[in-house]
């Protein structure tokens, strides 16, 4: 199987805080990849990276074998991506948020977006300024899914969402990858790694730590947590 994404040496500095240090990293095709981690660790950083948001530092990276700066809108038309924080017009309705995100791809989605609504129990005629911040969030997971991407990154999905709401999502992950699609998953939850990724990685001070397996001993995950606090 060819790499979805590849990074190699990636490096990003805020000046006196914490960025990236020499990050490689390699997500296969088909995968289901968790990538682990504290708060402030790198994750979204990297992240971004990948998605050409931020101007890296130092090192290559490569998505579906095209460069991720040069080849940037190519690229992010077959990127499903969702943000850890669910930012919407508060005035629109959630039906209208859809339909602008399908909008700005220039597609009509709404065949798959009504199958992703109902899955997820998303009431498309509420306001925006009306839902819970799990009702957001399911909103920004149908506007990640509904075009069919090659490629999933999601940052800190399931906060907030209930636990059935939770095992639905998961489901739709697996079906969109069984039928060809990668998704690297940004996580503070053990339990959902274990359960449902094929590789993962660990964040830590900026640097990454690759796992053999994703049967993770929920100890040995504590210790980064700890360590980091005492920094």
């Amino acid at each position: 199987m060819d790499n979805v994404i590849e990074i190699r040496g990636l490096s990003k500095s805020y000046g006196k805080a914490r960025g990236v240090i020499d990050v490689n990293l390699s997500v296969k095709e088909g995968d289901i990849f968790g990538f682990l981690g504290p708060n402030g660790a790198g994750k979204s950083t990297t992240i971004r990276s990948i998605l050409g948001f931020l101007k890296k530092d130092a090192g290559e990276i490569r998505v579906f074998g095209l460069d991720n700066v040069k080849d940037r809108e190519k690229i992010l038309a077959d990127v499903g991506y969702m943000p850890s924080e669910a930012w919407f017009y508060d005035t629109m309705k959630v039906s209208d948020v859809i339909k602008y995100a399908a909008d700005i791809r220039g597609g009509d989605y709404s065949e798959e977006a009504a199958k992703i609504c109902e899955r997820l129990k998303v009431n498309t005629d509420k306001r925006i300024k009306e839902l819970s911040l799990g009702n957001r969030k399911k909103v920004s997971i149908v506007c990640a899914m509904q075009h069919k991407p090659k490629l999933f990154i999601f940052d800190e999905p399931t906060s907030g969402l209930d636990p059935l709401i939770q095992k639905h999502f998961f489901d739709l992950i697996n079906e969109y990858v069984n039928a060809g699609a990668t998704c690297l998953l940004s996580t503070h939850v053990l339990s959902e790694v274990n359960r449902y990724c094929r590789h993962a990685a660990i964040m830590r001070e900026g640097r990454l730590t690759m796992l053999d397996t994703v049967d993770i001993d929920e100890d040995r995950f504590l210790k980064f947590y700890e360590e980091e606090e005492e920094m």
